[in-house]
């Protein structure tokens, strides 16, 4: 195979990693980096370091993992539709499609894949979302176009789904072990606001108490995150 010419990596379109795990980044790259048409110009493991860097760098696409260090991906695509950084976004994660998918694409992302896909579904998503269209798995997709023409609102049937972006976050914490304090200082709010949250989640799936709470929380994470919270 020839080598590609100056003229033909300039052409490439450049992607952003976004991911807590650098072996995750890493593979990644190799794999994006070995196609002609694509090429990895930066990565990073959190919100903060994503925005400078994708400022700085101007992608073409960010690919980013929902679960970041002291921080959220759903907090990254917010982040950036604030700032008016206008670069798609492919959301990658090992979390469940049916109760992630329509969170991220009402966030502002062009798509949600799986983890465990194949290389040729991750390279078909990436230039899918490239060429300006949203990607989601054909079940997925299939559900949300029968929902939308039965004139449902949500595509989610779980109690969870109705728990708002952040009280997910909380719900997820606790499910994880994570102590009220613990909680504010990795989602970088006040004690008084996890415990607005936690009052609020409580009402809404029906807690008793905070032991109630915390059981559905980690049952909860067993059945959806599979004890992974990659």
């Amino acid at each position: 195979m020839s080598q590609p010419t100056k003229e033909m990596i300039a052409l490439r379109k450049r992607v952003f990693l976004v991911d807590d795990h650098p072996m995750i980044r890493e593979r990644l790259a190799v794999m994006i980096d070995q196609e002609p048409d694509l090429q990895v110009c930066g990565e990073a493991s959190d919100v903060m370091e994503s925005l400078v860097a994708i400022e700085r760098l101007s992608p073409d696409i960010v690919i980013a993992d929902l679960n970041l260090k002291a921080s959220s991906g759903l907090d990254l695509i917010k982040d950036l539709k604030a700032r008016n950084i206008e670069v798609p976004v492919l959301v990658l994660s090992m979390h469940s499609e049916e109760l992630y998918a329509e969170r991220v694409l009402k966030a502002g992302a062009m798509g949600y894949l799986s983890k465990q896909e194949s290389t040729g579904t991750i390279l078909i998503a990436i230039r899918k979302v490239l060429s300006g269209e949203v990607h989601l798995s054909p079940q997925f997709s299939a559900k949300l176009i029968k929902l939308m023409v039965g004139g449902a609102g949500t595509t989610e049937e779980a109690p969870v789904s109705t728990l708002a972006d952040r009280e997910l976050e909380v719900f997820q914490a606790i499910g994880r072990g994570m102590g009220t304090r613990e909680i504010a200082e990795s989602l970088k709010i006040s004690v008084k606001t996890v415990e607005t949250h936690k009052a609020r989640i409580k009402e809404k799936l029906n807690a008793g108490n905070h032991l109630q709470l915390q059981q559905q929380a980690i049952r909860w994470m067993e059945e959806y995150e599979g004890g992974n919270s990659a």
